[in-house]
């Protein structure tokens, strides 16, 4: 139950409003991207696109903007306090909500795109921040808890929601709608919720600072590598996420369906934030994303050279069980492989996450776009592209624990 007793420091906001308020920032992310996949192909017809893959940059050009964004705002809010690096982030977000909403090619399109991205970096990067500042220990685990368990939900719906918008209006309106949602957030933002970091804690902005962090995060041999991995990870889940339209809705004809199966799959990642929140206790990070990393990637190899040999036109109910296994590892990876990147950087926690963020999407976003962009009628380049990474993280994984200096971090997943 949700209790105002939590609270570390006095606010003016309620608690049952503040985790509202932190859950709808978080989802705005999720929710400017899903909500565009049942839109995809309609938008780069109407927009000239010279090929059917050319569609998917509107995915991968907001998690461009993301990459870069990540790296500014948290530093930034330390010098400015938080709500005047939100205030900028929104003034981007709705910049290029309009972009998009007017776009007549593809090109402004795209450019509307890249702005959203580095304009939902700042709630991304914030609100970690923001409930840091109020609360500390487990209180602050369980605030965002329920901001996650909230948020959760928002990929598994936003499709609907843009395929509901769809049915009555033209793929604009969504635009529209996101900019509503916007407006809406900033108002809410700018006069319920108090600025949480005090004058006299604020820290001189210094690039000196950023660049000993992105320093320390990529000589340190857990952190760098954690990172790697996570940008692995995110790499073929944006492929995935860029080539679903078309899978699901021309490939296997479903039609308005295609919300369905996404939520279903949206809800394993989902369901994974859940279990390892229970299991982690009991079992460890390091175990349990050493065993999703050996589920994932025999699976993802084993289901790869099925795929080739029917021609990389699985029958549906298998492509929907196997990515409801990686996914649901994944889910559980990405949560731990965080962690555990962190670990070595508690000192510098607020600018190494917002590196360890910009480096990881860096990573993500042209590997994704590869991924995307080889779409060929068929699932082989989605899940190529889950198997090579698997590969990958396997091998990266195996660097970090050869390390002679690394100690188990996970002092029960050795006993």
């Amino acid at each position: 139950m949700l209790t105002p007793e939590l609270q570390q420091k006095p606010v003016t906001i309620g608690f049952r409003e503040f985790v509202a308020l932190m859950a709808l920032m978080q989802s705005l992310v999720a929710l400017s991207i899903d909500a565009m996949l049942p839109a995809l192909t309609e938008i780069g017809k109407e927009l000239g696109a010279s090929q059917a893959n050319d569609s998917q940059l509107i995915v991968s050009f907001l998690f461009l903007g993301l990459a870069f964004g990540q790296g500014i705002y948290g530093p930034l809010s330390d010098t400015t306090g938080r709500k005047p690096s939100l205030y900028l982030g929104f003034a981007l977000f709705l910049a290029g909500g309009l972009l998009c909403l007017f776009s007549t090619d593809l090109k402004v399109m795209l450019a509307g795109r890249f702005l959203q991205g580095l304009g939902l970096a700042a709630p991304r990067c914030v609100i970690v921040a923001i409930v840091r500042d109020q609360y500390e220990g487990p209180q602050m685990a369980r605030v965002m808890s329920f901001v996650m368990t909230i948020f959760i939900f928002v990929p598994a719906i936003a499709p609907t929601l843009g395929q509901g918008i769809l049915m009555v209006a033209h793929w604009r309106a969504i635009f529209a709608a996101l900019l509503a949602c916007g407006i809406i957030t900033l108002v809410w933002l700018a006069t319920r919720l108090p600025e949480t970091l005090p004058v006299e804690r604020r820290i001189p902005f210094s690039l000196t600072r950023i660049k000993n962090a992105i320093r320390e995060v990529c000589s340190h041999r857990v952190s760098i590598g954690y990172t790697i991995s996570l940008g692995l990870i995110s790499s073929a889940f944006l492929g995935y996420l860029s080539s679903a339209q078309q899978i699901f809705q021309k490939q296997y004809q479903l039609g308005t369906l295609f919300p369905l199966y996404f939520a279903v799959l949206a809800l394993c990642i989902g369901g994974a934030s859940f279990a390892n929140g229970r299991l982690v206790m009991r079992f460890g990070m390091q175990s349990l994303s050493r065993w999703s990393k050996r589920i994932s990637t025999v699976l993802s190899l084993l289901f790869f050279l099925y795929v080739l040999s029917v021609g990389g036109l699985p029958p549906l109910w298998t492509l929907m069980a196997y990515m409801m296994v990686t996914l649901f590892c994944f889910g559980i990876m990405y949560g731990n492989l965080n962690a555990m990147a962190m670990e070595p950087l508690g000192h510098i926690a607020g600018v190494g996450a917002a590196v360890m963020g910009a480096l990881s999407t860096l990573i993500s976003v042209p590997c994704g776009i590869l991924i995307g962009l080889s779409y060929n009628g068929t699932v082989i380049p989605v899940i190529s592209g889950f198997t090579i990474s698997g590969i990958l993280i396997v091998i990266v994984m195996h660097w970090i624990e050869s390390a002679p200096e690394k100690r188990i971090m996970d002092s029960d997943s050795s006993e």
